[in-house]
């Protein structure tokens, strides 16, 4: 069994980055330009309703468990050797990402370049947050409710919110200010295509395999905040009604997965308790 001093520079690495990690958040929620926290550097036509970000409120809850739970001697093989230092790495890209993402509106090429960079930067943590994701997924199954709540659910929520934060990133690297545009044809092709995307995913998180319903579930209600934020005022009828139907349609997945789910656990539950005899 693992003793609590194993694993232990990782182990105070992991603390050191939560810290940097729930700074930065918290300076981007709070800070002179909270506005702008978790948007991008400007406003676009796919910007959603700033209550989607609330949900980095609970990935740190659960981190913190996640940070106390890996000196236990459970939680040595997930964390330590599962998550390993990815988690230092995308916790410090996450901070950089929030320091980027809250510089500069376009005002000047440099703020067009420090958007461009927070969306690069945005890819790599996807690539890593799904790396992590799929490790613990494949290789370190939770055997608990603590596996469950502090090692796989942070991660899979985390998976989910860096796909919108991508794309949310993206067309504010290379979009057009919505404060000073309306959207064209060209506007609302590429942002219908941006929705369908999310849809998409969050369909295939939530049916794919064993089915990552946190993850659908985290991209789904990103669509319903977008349908809230673009408003026919705010962007036009066309956004506005997209994206209501694609969270619908994902909401369909997300909740078709998770009866499955259900259903699943009832008929195991059942077939444990059945006689052995008829």
């Amino acid at each position: 069994m693992a003793n609590w001093k194993d694993g232990l520079p990782l182990k105070a690495a992991n603390v050191v980055v939560y810290l940097i990690f729930l700074s930065a958040n918290g300076y981007g929620a709070l800070g002179p330009n909270a506005a702008k926290w978790g948007t991008g550097a400007q406003e676009t036509f796919i910007t959603p309703d700033s209550w989607l970000f609330g949900i980095w409120g609970l990935i740190h809850f659960l981190l913190l468990g996640f940070i106390i739970y890996q000196f236990h001697p459970a939680g040595y093989q997930p964390v330590i050797e599962g998550v390993g230092w990815r988690f230092p790495i995308l916790a410090l890209l996450n901070s950089v990402y929030a320091t980027l993402s809250s510089m500069g509106s376009h005002h000047s090429k440099t703020d067009r370049i420090w958007a461009i960079l927070a969306f690069l930067v945005m890819l790599m943590i996807a690539g890593t947050v799904s790396t992590i994701f799929h490790t613990l997924k494949t290789g370190h199954k939770s055997k608990n409710l603590l596996d469950t709540l502090v090692i796989h659910l942070p991660f899979s929520l985390w998976h989910g919110l860096s796909v919108v934060l991508a794309v949310v990133a993206g067309f504010a690297a290379f979009g057009k200010d919505a404060h000073s545009s309306k959207p064209g044809i060209v506007s609302d092709i590429l942002v219908f295509l941006g929705l369908l995307f999310l849809e998409g995913t969050s369909a295939g998180y939530a049916l794919y395999g064993e089915g990552d319903i946190a993850s659908g579930a985290v991209i789904s209600l990103a669509l319903l905040a977008i349908f809230q934020h673009q408003t026919p005022g705010n962007a036009n009828r066309f956004i506005h009604w997209s994206a209501l139907v694609f969270f619908l349609l994902s909401l369909v997945a997300v909740l078709r997965s998770l009866f499955a789910i259900i259903k699943g656990r009832r008929a195991t539950a059942e077939g444990e308790n059945a006689p052995l005899l008829g």
